[in-house]
């Protein structure tokens, strides 16, 4: 054999022994105890920061959710008044529209009174009888229109209770999402906090663990 070829081959073993001793090294490098801290500390820092940022989020939907309850709360609240309003505006209108029905069916009773007595007295053709038969034609046209705006009356009132009674049942629901959107808030408040020390507690151990290499 040529000294050429014996020197080659003392140089590759050369280098092929150094590649097994870099890479022994190296593999013995990563799986030192304190390496594999501080690799777990990034993973756990990494994780309480996503976790952080999500919790923000979620924080930051509910504190939208319950500005959106408080503004529904506050319309509801202005509807049920103005409904209330609508409700005592039917009812006085069906008493006004009751005591014009009421006088209008004693003015008609007056007029059959007056018409019996002047056709008895007067005869069925006389002028006296026929100015009653129209003046008891006029009372019964008020008194039926009366009615009329009483029946209207009555439905107004019943679709305005209908209203407000859906009204207020709107408000109470309002009510119980903004006390659950605000348990959410704050839940999502405490686990903020938690991470922060999660988080906090991580970059301590970080530090610790590249101060102790």
């Amino acid at each position: 054999m040529s000294l050429e070829k014996v020197v080659r081959r003392f140089l590759l073993g050369v280098v092929f022994t150094g590649l097994v001793a870099a890479g022994a090294l190296a593999q013995g490098q990563g799986s030192d105890p304190q390496s594999q801290d501080m690799n777990q500390d990034k993973k756990d820092a990494r994780k309480d920061r996503r976790d952080l940022n999500k919790d923000r989020a979620d924080r930051n939907a509910d504190q939208k959710d319950i500005n959106h309850d408080k503004r529904d709360i506050r319309q509801d609240r202005r509807d049920v008044v103005k409904d209330q309003k609508d409700i005592n505006h039917d009812r006085r209108d069906l008493n006004k529209d009751r005591a014009d029905r009421n006088a209008d069916q004693r003015d008609i009773n007056k007029d059959r009174g007056q018409l019996a007595r002047d056709e008895k007295k007067y005869g069925n053709n006389s002028s006296q009888v026929q100015a009653d038969k129209k003046d008891l034609a006029a009372d019964r046209k008020d008194r039926n229109t009366d009615q009329r705006d009483i029946n209207k009356d009555r439905r107004d009132l019943k679709a305005d209770r209908i209203d407000r009674n859906k009204d207020v049942r709107d408000l109470h629901q309002d009510k119980k999402d903004v006390a659950q959107d605000r348990k959410d808030r704050n839940q999502d408040q405490k686990d903020i906090k938690k991470d922060k020390k999660d988080l906090r507690r991580d970059h301590r151990d970080l530090r610790h663990d590249r101060k102790g290499r």
